[in-house]
């Protein structure tokens, strides 16, 4: 099942995606929630109604009002999320990142997990991003996956975690590396380089539609594993791609450390973190270390950059240039 956030009448309207069509949840059965927040509060009540529904429309053997969903104002998927992590999963990237600073692998990636809260408020979704002039310096894209916790738990362990994810969605954890890689150098963030905008979307696929898809965890890992093709295009020309099934840790283990003492709510998201080659950052990284003379890439104003994920769709997003020429960067002492 496809679950889709848009606007509607100036407000964020929860819908189904059935065959490139948005059926309102409030028009297919008096106890669907029309938004999504509401939709996962009450998610073991309104889950099963909404599948069955779902069913239907797939059949065709019903008629709903529908809209194209190309014709909608399609926001994230989850227009609010109670909180935002994003963790450090892919083995690759980690190493790759660290070979590029001469600096060995960290033996601490294999014994836990790792996240960090990022900014919830500046979630968004497919559309523009508006960029400050200090985030156009060493703009970068970062290919993730991200779920949604759709019941409260706490201290849930991994063996159990999955239960308590309502869906995956693509995720784009935009970085402003500039002010990223100063505010880190006193360890602590990262921070502004990351708070300004999050994408995710283009909607949320729940995990029953994720079945064939599903491979053994990496050994010694606990929790559920996808065999999901990913990949990133800047102005239409591919510059990365991995595979969901890198992922060294699972979300089942992140939600086991996120959670270990502290209660996670429905509305939740967390990140996947970058899978290998999913940024500039490392890809500029490697292909300097093997030609000094690499021309390095980043987003810049007009770019257009759209993430694949097989069975999750495509998260397209501009970069737009803010009008305003304030810059904290020049406030350094």
């Amino acid at each position: 099942m496809k679950l889709v956030s848009y606007i509607k009448d100036d407000h964020a309207q929860l819908a189904l995606l059935v065959n490139g069509y948005l059926f309102d949840t409030d028009n297919l059965h008096p106890n669907l929630p029309v938004t999504m927040t509401m939709f996962l509060n009450y998610w073991e009540d309104v889950f099963p109604i909404a599948h069955s529904i779902n069913r239907t429309l797939e059949e065709g053997t019903k008629r709903y009002r529908a809209i194209p969903a190309d014709e909608a104002e399609i926001l994230a998927p989850v227009p609010s999320p109670t909180s935002c992590r994003d963790a450090y999963a892919f083995r690759q990237h980690v190493a790759t990142a660290r070979k590029n600073r001469n600096a060995p692998m960290i033996p601490e990636f294999d014994q836990f997990p790792v996240f960090y809260f990022t900014n919830h408020n500046t979630i968004t979704g497919p559309g523009e991003i508006v960029c400050m002039p200090d985030h156009l310096q060493k703009l970068d894209f970062e290919l993730e996956v991200a779920i949604v916790i759709c019941k409260p738990g706490k201290n849930i362990k991994a063996a159990e975690a999955d239960e308590y994810i309502g869906g995956y969605m693509i995720m784009n954890d935009f970085s402003a590396r500039t002010l990223q890689l100063e505010e880190m150098k006193l360890n602590l963030g990262p921070a502004k380089g990351k708070d300004f905008a999050t994408a995710i979307g283009p909607w949320l696929v729940t995990p029953d539609e994720m079945e064939e898809f599903k491979i053994p965890a990496k050994e010694n890992h606990v929790g559920n594993a996808y065999n999901l093709k990913m990949k990133c295009s800047v102005n239409g020309i591919q510059v990365s791609e991995g595979n969901f099934g890198d992922m060294e840790w699972t979300f089942a283990e992140i939600i086991e450390r996120c959670s270990y003492g502290v209660q996670l709510f429905p509305g939740d998201v967390i990140g996947s973190g970058t899978v290998g080659t999913g940024c500039f950052l490392e890809l500029n990284g490697t292909g300097k270390l093997n030609n000094p003379d690499y021309n390095e890439q980043w987003l810049k104003e007009g770019d257009e950059i759209e993430i694949e994920i097989e069975g999750l769709g495509i998260l397209k997003n501009t970069i737009v240039k803010d009008e305003s020429d304030f810059s904290i960067l020049g406030l350094k002492k």
